[in-house]
Parts: C-alpha cells; sequence; structure tokens
C-alpha cells in the first residue's frame, strides 16, 4: 500500500472523487488544499449573466476550471431572487448555448448549479467538451466538433490562464470575450496543514505517491515539500546522500509535467491519460506493475 498525497482541495464534504478512487483500490489518499481562491469581477459577470447572451451575441462560454464554475454559480445565486421580468433581465436564457469545458471535473461542478437551482434562464444546461481534457484538444473541438463553428465566445479565466485556446480560437476566426472571474494565491495554511497530515499518515513500509494538479500550486509547494521528501530531480545524481524518503511524481496532465520537468527540475513518473481519478489511478497502478517487474 502507498499513501498518496493529493496536493488539491477535496471536491466535496461527503466525500472527494480522487480520495475516494483510491482509498477503494487499497491506497492511503489524503488531499491537502494548496491554492486560495479570490473571485473578482463579479458584478461584470452578474450583468452578462442578466443580460443574456443575445445583448454581445455570444454563440457559448468557454469555462475550464472549477472555480469559474463556483463564479457563475455564485452570481445565479443573486439572479434567482430577482422578480420575473425585472428591468434589464433577458427574456433569452444561458440554457439555449453551448458551455464548452475542459473536463469531467469541471461539467460536474457546473451541473451543480442546475441541481441547486433547477432550470432557469441562467443555468447551463448544453455541456460540450467535457473528454477533451486539456485547453488544446478542447479549442480543436470548439472548432471542429459536430456542431456549427462559434463566431463569438464568452470565456471565463482565472489569473493564471495560458494563451493556447486563445491563439487557437482567434488564429482561426473565433471571438474571444475573457472576463477573469477569479485570482488564486497559496494558501495560508499549507505548510501548517500539511504537517498535521505527515504526523497522521501511516508511514511503516508505505511509499510515497506526491500527485501534483497545476503549475502554479506545483511552484508553491515544492520549497515546503522539500521538508518532508527528497524531490526526485531530473539530474540523477543531484542530491543523492539526502536522508528523507523519496516519493514517485504524478501529474494530472501534460501541462503540469512539462512545468515541473523544465522549471522546477522535479522529474515525472506518471502523467494521468485525462484529469479524471480513474485515469490517474489507473496511470499510478501501471507503474507500479512496471517497478515491480
Amino acid at each position: 500500500m502507498s499513501n498518496v498525497l493529493l496536493l488539491r482541495e477535496p471536491s466535496s464534504i461527503t466525500g472527494d472523487r480522487y480520495e475516494i478512487a483510491f482509498n477503494m483500490a487499497g491506497y492511503h489518499a489524503i488531499s491537502v488544499p494548496v491554492l486560495e481562491t479570490v473571485f473578482v469581477n463579479l458584478p461584470g459577470l452578474k450583468s452578462i449573466v442578466k443580460e443574456g447572451p443575445t445583448v454581445e451575441r455570444f454563440d457559448g462560454v468557454i469555462i475550464t476550471s472549477g472555480r469559474a464554475c463556483e463564479a457563475w454559480k455564485t452570481v445565479v445565486h443573486d439572479l434567482v431572487k430577482l422578480p420575473p421580468n425585472p428591468e434589464g433581465l433577458s427574456r433569452d436564457g444561458w440554457s439555449t448555448i453551448p458551455f464548452f469545458v475542459v473536463g469531467h471535473g469541471t461539467a460536474a461542478a457546473l451541473s451543480e448549479v442546475r441541481k441547486t437551482y433547477g432550470s432557469t434562464m441562467f443555468t447551463p444546461e448544453i455541456l460540450r467538451g467535457e473528454p477533451s481534457g486539456t485547453g488544446e484538444k478542447l479549442a480543436q473541438f470548439i472548432l471542429d466538433g459536430p456542431h456549427e463553428k462559434p463566431k463569438k465566445l464568452l470565456y471565463l479565466t482565472g489569473d493564471k490562464n495560458r494563451d493556447t485556446v486563445p491563439k487557437i480560437l482567434e488564429g482561426a476566426g473565433v471571438e474571444l470575450w475573457p472576463l477573469k472571474v477569479y485570482e488564486t494565491q497559496g494558501s495560508t495554511s499549507f505548510e501548517r496543514d500539511l504537517a498535521k497530515v505527515m504526523e497522521s499518515a501511516p508511514t511503516a513500509s508505505m511509499r510515497w505517491w506526491v500527485v501534483h494538479f497545476a503549475p502554479s500550486a506545483a511552484g508553491f509547494v515544492t520549497p515546503v515539500l522539500r521538508k518532508y521528501f527528497k524531490l526526485p530531480s531530473s539530474d540523477r545524481g543531484k542530491d543523492a546522500e539526502n536522508p528523507l524518503p523519496t516519493p514517485r511524481t504524478a501529474a494530472i496532465g501534460p501541462v503540469t509535467t512539462s512545468f515541473m520537468r523544465d522549471e522546477l527540475n522535479i522529474s515525472v513518473d506518471v502523467t494521468a491519460l485525462n484529469p479524471t481519478p480513474q485515469d490517474l489511478l489507473a496511470a499510478i497502478i501501471a507503474n507500479e506493475q512496471d517497478f515491480r517487474n
């Protein structure tokens, strides 16, 4: 059995999908929140959602993170309290246009809006691109998928979005309306939270997996992780006499893997084929089988 350190905030109080998948497979999985989120520009988003998609002639919405889904849900919470037809409230709902999402987790987070508030003019109903897994694949799906090519899209972003999606779509003639709705920063309690986990985790004859979910988070946690682990360097001879345990390292996707190898000089043992608990678990199991053989 291995300890699996998931460097992310659990997605649900009643049970995180990643923890459940690994624990059911015989691992001891522990999540530690890494980033804190601050929402920004919510009044602007609220105004756009209230007006509806036809005012700015949006053909769809791009949402690539759970935090952006939470921002949408936050403004819906306020808007559903309005009387049926107040001034400035569009009759043309967002349920009539597609929301392009980058993965199953984002789709699940966006679906929570409908589960919480039901079918309203503010509720996303049409979700597309769920299996894409990366921004690049999602952009290609938007251009080449089984639907009419959109002309203009609302694009909800954070403060650390890469420019892959805009480059591909704008290069193909799709107009993007970007709106930053959240900013992230390192959790002020991460070092304390990690210390508690390390004190309570089973250690006897236990291997460790450390799983990274975002480049910004990986950069933030690495100095703290070095207090507990000898992180596997791309330079195999470096720090050879360090007495700390050496974990195996996993990344949720190729962007995070590239950042860790190129910017942090940390070797990555496995990269999930898609950003899902099942694909991450499968990659780790396959690596352990190869290691034993």
